[in-house]
This record gives C-alpha cells, structure tokens and sequence, in this order.
C-alpha cells in the first residue's frame, strides 16, 4: 500500500461532511483520507492538494475529485481561481508518507541508504545534501537546537563541518556516520529521528508553509465550517493549538472592550485525539499521530 491512512475514521468524522459541501484535503499521499471524504459526498466537491509526483499518480478519475499539484501553501489561490471563496472542512495529515519513508532515494528514512535528499517537491533546488554541505556552524545549530530539538545542538553542528572536511556528505548513511559518535547507546533511533527531522523542516520549509497555510484556513472556512488537522511533533501540534486558541501562532489571546475573546476558531476537542493501541499496532508509525479539530464561530 503505498500509504495507511493514520486516524482515518476519526478524521472524517471530524469534518461533519455535507453530501452537497465543499473539502479540502491538502495532503492527498495516497489518496486514502480523500477516499473516504469522497465516500460522505453526494453532489459535493473536494479539493486535494499535493506536491509530490508519486501523490499525482494514486489520484483516482472521480469526476467530484479536483487534484492540484502544488504545495498548500496556495490553498486559497487556487480556489479563487476555481471560484471557491470558502469552503465546509479542510483537512490534513502533515506526516511523511509511508511510501516516502520507505524510499531510499527520497531521503527520508534514517534506516535505508540513499540520496540525502528529503525534499517533498522534486524541483526545489535546495536538498538535505545541500545544507549538509554549505551551511556554516551557526545556521545548522539553529536548526538542530529549534527543528530538531536537540539537546547538544552545536556538538551535531561541528561533527557535520568536520565530516564534510573530509569528503562530502551526499547520503543518509554519511549523515549518519558523520553524528555516530555523538549517539547515545539505546537512544541512536531517537537522536537520529530528530535530526533527520530538524534536515526535513528545513529543506521543505514546513513551519514557516503551516503557519501561512492556518492563516487562510480562518479566511476560506466559512461560518461552522470545521478544520482537522493530524500532526506528528511537538512543534507542529504547538503551532496548530496555538492557531485554534487564538488565531495567532503565538497562542495569544486577544478581547474585546467587554472582554470576550475574539478568536475566529473554535476548538471541539479539548484533549487531542490519538490513535488506539490496534491502530498502532497495525500501523506503527501511527503512535505520534495528534488530531485536533475546531470550527469557525
């Protein structure tokens, strides 16, 4: 299977669907939670959105299906452009996929040797292999300490510049041998995942994308419309409760004179929802899966 949607029956539930509405699905992977948004749809229509040409090749030929190959980013160009100013539910699921884990030439996987790539769009010109080669000391510090959240950030830093003295950096295994010495016993997994993620944020950009993304979601939701959102890190799942507070992505909450708070969205489930013990067990990358739902008041 080329991905197993993570939280499937939860997340469409969430969106409340119409038969006449209009979705948004904006990380459409393998076609698995927009499949099952299609199946609650009656004359309605959902908008899927990916950047990855192995995503474009599962979209299936349903004619309420409209496929945009772009990044979500310009979610709410592209439905102006289709003449949709708002819409009745926007989902998403902002993990890696499991086909992309488990290509070796993507990048994306810290137990299989290939290209240090990462990037979720072929044609952006900057890769993983890129920063590993030309990012000073400072810049891969910040990123290691604020992506990946590492505890020695500026050790992982001069071990890479060390590294890449050497020859260059050109696959995950010369990443990971670069850092081997600095992993600690019986947390390598761990440690590595973070700094495969912290090389993954940055190449493609994802908080910075997130953050302009939730912007347009309060804009194109329409009054009692819904947004589901699964993420899979702490920073992510920050950024998305802060936006479902407040609005903002700094979590504050602004009032008005009287004191009421004026937040566009409205969060349905106070504690996030995660998968059961069955549905990691069937699928263990599932177990960081967060889902967090609001509406527009």
């Amino acid at each position: 299977m080329y991905h197993q949607p993570v939280l499937l029956r939860e997340s469409v539930e969430a969106l409340h669907i119409q038969p006449d509405g209009i979705y948004v699905d904006v990380t459409y992977g393998g076609g698995g939670h927009s499949a099952e948004i299609l199946k609650h749809l009656g004359t309605g229509r959902l908008f899927a959105f990916d950047q990855d040409e192995d995503a474009a090749r599962q979209v299936t030929g349903d004619p309420r299906l409209v496929f945009i190959r772009n990044n979500f980013r310009f979610m709410r160009n592209f439905l102006l452009l289709h003449g949709i100013e708002q819409v009745d539910g926007i989902f998403a699921d902002l993990g890696v996929s499991s086909f992309q884990f488990d290509e070796a030439s993507k990048g994306f996987s810290t137990r299989l040797d290939g290209r240090l790539d990462m990037r979720m769009d072929q044609n952006s010109p900057i890769d993983a292999a890129h920063i590993a080669a030309n990012y000073e000391a400072e810049e891969l510090t910040r990123m290691f300490r604020v992506y990946g959240e590492l505890d020695h950030p500026g050790q992982f830093a001069s071990a890479i510049i060390d590294a890449r003295r050497k020859g260059p950096l050109q696959t995950t295994f010369n990443l990971k041998d670069a850092v081997a010495h600095l992993l600690p016993k019986g947390r390598e997994s761990k440690i590595l995942a973070q700094l495969f993620q912290a090389f993954r944020i940055e190449v493609n950009q994802e908080l910075s994308i997130l953050d302009e993304w939730l912007q347009q979601c309060i804009l194109c939701l329409r009054p009692g419309g819904r947004i589901a959102i699964i993420s899979y890190h702490s920073l992510e799942d920050r950024l998305v409760k802060n936006y479902f507070k407040s609005g903002r992505a700094d979590g504050v909450q602004e009032k008005d004179f009287f004191g009421n708070l004026l937040c566009p969205l409205k969060p349905l489930n106070r504690k996030v929802i995660t998968p059961t013990e069955f549905e990691i067990e069937r699928n263990p990358r599932a177990r960081s899966a967060r889902l967090r739902i609001a509406e527009k008041v």
